[in-house]
Formats: C-alpha cells, sequence, structure tokens
C-alpha cells in the first residue's frame, strides 16, 4: 500500500530536517494523491528539479515506492519556477517542496538509467 503524499512529504520534511539540512512544503497538492515535485537548491542560482518517476519506470517489485526522475539540472530558479508553472496548469494538485543543505539523492530514490 503506497503513503499518502502528505504523509510521505512529512516524513520527507522530518527526515531532510534531522539531518541538519532546510527542507520547506512550497505548495500543498492533494493529500491523499497529489504528485511531488522536488527543487533541490544548491545556490542561489543553481537547482535541481525532480519530478515523479514515469509509471512504466517501476518494476513489479517496486509499487509501493516512489521513483523520481531528474527533470531539469544546474538550473536557475527562473527556469525552475517556468517548468513548475506548467506543471501546475497540467495538474493543479502538486506538491511542491524544496530542499537546501544536502543532496537530495540521498532521501529519495531516482530512476535507474540504462547507460
Amino acid at each position: 500500500m503506497r503513503l499518502t503524499s502528505e504523509f510521505w512529504v512529512s516524513a520527507l520534511v522530518r527526515r531532510v530536517s534531522n539531518a541538519g539540512a532546510f527542507c520547506v512544503v512550497m505548495r500543498k497538492g492533494a493529500a491523499e494523491a497529489g504528485a511531488v515535485f522536488l527543487v533541490n537548491r544548491r545556490s542561489s542560482f543553481d537547482c535541481d528539479l525532480f519530478s515523479p518517476a514515469l509509471q512504466m519506470s517501476y518494476g513489479e517489485d517496486q509499487t509501493s515506492e516512489r521513483l523520481f526522475e531528474e527533470r531539469l539540472t544546474h538550473a536557475t530558479e527562473s527556469e525552475v519556477d517556468v517548468q513548475l508553472q506548467k506543471e501546475r496548469q497540467f495538474d493543479s494538485d502538486i506538491w511542491i517542496v524544496e530542499i537546501e543543505g544536502c543532496d537530495i539523492k540521498d532521501f529519495v530514490e531516482l530512476q535507474k538509467t540504462n547507460d
């Protein structure tokens, strides 16, 4: 059984904060199943954006996990904002969580690439 978005985000905020980094919910989405987008702020001018991985990225043994894919890397804040605005136009129930002071890859599972 998959955790609700609200519960999952709450747990992420707590884990990141306990690690001594900064984590804030910039936008609350649908409590039950809103898509979660993560912004990893590296500096004032450098951000990465992670979006939910496509459903076809999940293996049979990963039905309850949340996978993310890198959408933008080393982007400006305005580039991230433009992308998130497009996502909000498509789905108004998205969550946006911003993390600063750590590597987001320590807290979420990323989609495996076939390199």
